[in-house]
């Protein structure tokens, strides 16, 4: 665990508006508190340096350490057992696809009392299939192939003093002696039903234990000791997750109701063991979608209980705020956002903070943290709490679970080391290597260095508020890389540019890429399904390719027929090393139209210079494209060049090793457009098409190319 660290119960608040704070502290004495603005959270040397500028609250005030756990693992749990009472045999089952099956032990379906070391758990393991009833276990013996279906079964009878286990595979392969069952015969009763929960996936230990790695469906718990006999009459819990996919409930078909709820939010609408391929969508043929994937490190929340809350002020200003923490050599800032009341702008302006793409990428674990890249941080003075070190605060959703599988819901629910001002992602030689959060602040503080009053809202504010909290707003600007959209801020973004007249500043590269959904009964979740094209960290597998909270087409928002070139007039197009090079005016900058925005400008080439990766042109670069949306009006006003050997064309645009969607050289593809259109009733939209575009803002004291450029185009946007 991190020695100081915590979290809060929303991203942002308005005026009057309140934040509760979660914190964990490993020290015995007590930790202070105050709150900060977050104006720059780059600590390069190179660069402003950081800045945080200290706020008067009520938080200011020293507060008791204590330790508050996490506690990782995904299952079910049955609250009513009250129809298991003096039950003196029973079958217990279920069909099981295993992901980590010489891992051990792992429960399948289980009652289990830890302190009597009563009950009974159906469990997997590197002996196959075992039963645990009080002090007794009974293993199968033979091992389990990894992402196979087995049938799994186990009875206990008091009355003949039996106990049988057995798996059969559902696919057996031939020589491959992976099927069998066992008998034990007691010569006294087991203590078999005990005073624990019912859980699926899980047991009782101390703290809830032996987590399943893999897909369960149709786990059963039946009145005989007989597991052929299997009837309506001998059913006492028999769940069925078909039904009600989209939700975080499991339902029992039996006659005793034994419905359950989900914890720490395991993969729904995953293809079972009677997926055929003849239905790519859940919602079609929900039966052939009962299976539930659990994972021994899912987490939703982590539960914390409140340290204390900030009621934000009435007069307190629109901004990213941060509130730090600090005990002995220790500290840690909590970012938040005020935000204004919808319809109540301060400004002509507002930024959008790109919540989804941080969250999203939270606590990703990138194993490049080596010696020099540590000793640079502690030299500039960044955050020392990396996830590679502190796997247990859940991970992002570009790594893998520990069975191998992709991870595909992120959480805001807990400490996201990544999402802090002074967090250096990459070793980058030509600059800071920040990313989202930090990587905004370089946009923030530009604003501010220039006189630029702005106001901050988030995605998820935008997602649930829609056009209305920007309809009245002059200028739209997002950071760095807002990447991952629901419909709703699509949408919202769509009615703003296209319909209202709105300005939109697109300041980054690779956004409005990939589509997420949120569920309304799952506070602070996402979900994100990498379906069959796009540059990918992992892979949806076959028929997994719709999200389990919405039931909408995961994936690209272009393979949802929404290219980013239809809002912004640029879509990703190349990705390469954290490197930058630098733009070159191209013939559209001589249109009279664009004359305004290089008014001032001199140079031929821009931006080649800053903060990140060396150059405004890098690491991940858009470009304009008619056949994906463009408008046919639109002025590509500089492209990108000198790209670096490790830049390539994204996936999509790819057909064979020679051949592209757009029919050029691969090579042509890598690119950066900095691209300016008009839209109705005024409206306009300027993009960069770069991730490393802001990190030249500041440059020689804000003088420069790029920043006046920028400036150019904000004062003409909020006119």
């Amino acid at each position: 665990m991190l020695a100081l660290t915590g979290y809060a119960d929303k991203f942002s608040a308005p005026p009057n508006g309140r934040i509760s704070f979660k914190v964990s502290s490993t020290f015995e004495e007590n930790y202070s508190v105050d709150v900060v603005r977050i104006i720059h959270g780059d600590p390069n040397p190179a660069g402003p340096g950081v800045k945080l500028l200290p706020v008067a609250t009520d938080l200011e005030a020293t507060y008791p350490s204590r330790v508050q756990p996490v506690h990782l693992g995904s299952y079910a749990l049955i609250k009513d057992k009250s129809a298991l009472d003096g039950l003196s045999a029973f079958t217990i089952g279920a069909v099981v696809w295993p992901t980590l099956p010489d891992k051990g032990p792992q429960a399948v379906l289980s009652k289990w009392d830890h302190g009597a070391k009563a009950g009974f758990s159906l469990e997997i393991g590197p002996k196959g299939a075992v039963l645990e009833v009080g002090n007794l276990s009974i293993a199968v013996g033979k091992r389990m192939r990894r992402h196979q279906w087995y049938r799994i079964t186990a009875s206990y009878d008091s009355g003949t003093g039996t106990i049988r286990v057995s798996q059969e595979p559902l696919r057996p392969e031939h020589l491959c002696d992976d099927a069998g069952e066992n008998t034990l015969n007691l010569e006294t009763p087991a203590n078999a039903i005990g005073d624990g929960p019912i859980l699926v996936a899980a047991r009782a230990e101390r703290v809830i234990g032996r987590h399943f790695n893999g897909k369960i469906e149709d786990p059963y718990i039946l009145s005989v000791a007989n597991p052929a006999a299997r009837n309506a009459a001998n059913t006492i819990a028999a769940w069925d997750f078909s039904r009600d996919i989209c939700s975080m409930y499991i339902h029992d078909a039996g006659p005793n109701g034994l419905h359950g709820d989900l914890v720490n939010v395991p993969s729904r609408a995953m293809t079972g063991s009677a997926w055929d391929g003849t239905e790519m969508c859940f919602t079609h043929k929900p039966e052939h979608y009962s299976a539930i994937h659990f994972h021994e490190d899912d987490l939703h929340d982590c539960g914390w209980e409140d340290d204390f809350v900030l009621d934000i002020p009435k007069e307190m200003p629109s901004g990213i705020y941060g509130c730090r923490l600090r005990c002995q050599h220790v500290e840690d800032v909590i970012p938040f956002y005020v935000r204004p009341r919808t319809g109540q702008p301060t400004s002509d302006i507002v930024f959008l903070a790109s919540t989804f793409t941080y969250q999203v990428y939270g606590n990703h674990r990138r194993a490049i943290s080596d010696f020099k890249f540590r000793e640079k941080g502690r030299r500039w003075g960044a955050s020392q709490h990396l996830p590679d070190d502190h796997s247990g605060y859940a991970h992002s959703t570009y790594n893998y679970h520990t069975d191998g599988s992709g991870v595909a819901y992120s959480s805001r629910l807990r400490p996201l080391m990544t999402m802090r001002h002074n967090f250096l992602t990459f070793d980058d030689p030509h600059g800071s290597g920040l990313r989202h959060f930090p990587a905004d602040t370089h946009l923030i503080d530009w604003l501010d260095a220039m006189g630029h009053s702005v106001d901050v809202i988030t995605d998820e504010d935008l997602d649930e508020e829609g056009i209305e909290l920007i309809a009245q707003y002059k200028v739209v600007m997002t950071g760095s890389h807002p990447e991952y959209h629901t419909k709703g801020t699509l949408d919202a973004l769509t009615t703003y540019v296209h319909e209202r007249g709105g300005r939109l500043m697109y300041m980054g590269g690779n956004g409005f890429y990939w589509r997420v959904a949120r569920h309304p009964e799952i506070p602070g979740m996402l979900e994100i399904r990498r379906a069959e094209n796009g540059i990918r960290a992992w892979a949806a597998e076959p028929g997994e390719y719709y999200n389990a909270f919405d039931g909408s087409y995961g994936g690209l928002w272009r393979r949802n027929g929404r290219p980013p070139q239809l809002l912004a007039g640029v879509g990703f197009s190349s990705q390469g090393g954290f490197e930058g090079s630098y733009f070159r005016r191209s013939k559209g900058s001589d249109d009279a139209r664009v004359a305004w925005i290089l008014e001032g400008i001199n140079e031929e080439v821009l931006g080649n210079f800053g903060l990140s990766g060396g150059g405004a042109a890098g690491f991940e670069l858009d470009r304009a494209d008619t056949r994906l949306g463009t408008p046919s009006h639109a002025v590509v006003i500089a492209s990108s060049e000198n790209h670096q050997p490790s830049f390539i064309a994204v996936l999509e645009d790819q057909l064979s090793q020679r051949n592209t969607y757009t029919g050029v050289p691969h090579t042509e593809l890598i690119r950066a457009d900095i691209t300016y259109f008009e839209t109705v009733n005024g409206g306009a939209v300027f993009s960069v098409g770069s991730i490393t575009f802001c990190g030249s803002l500041s440059h020689q004291d804000y003088k420069n190319n790029i920043s006046r450029m920028i400036d150019n185009v904000l004062r003409r946007f909020k006119e």
